[in-house]
């Protein structure tokens, strides 16, 4: 679907409520979007790749915790 507007990209997708603690890290390579836990520790929300073999990293499943140095 080609939307074609005049408004801004805030107005026509509001941010969710979720994503505001969520940040884009890189981890051993692999792009994740993580969101930070109350332990200092990032749970993984999704992972950002687009090649398929770092979807089958087990340390990087959603839901998963990492820590990074």
């Amino acid at each position: 679907m080609i939307l074609y507007t005049m408004m801004p990209h805030e107005q026509v997708f509001p941010p969710e409520e979720g994503a505001v603690n969520q940040v884009m890290v890189s981890y051993n390579g692999i792009p994740i979007m993580a969101e930070l836990t109350e332990n200092h520790e990032y749970r993984v929300v999704r992972v950002m790749s687009t090649d398929p073999n770092h979807y089958m990293e087990p340390t990087c499943l959603p839901g998963s915790t990492i820590t990074l140095s």
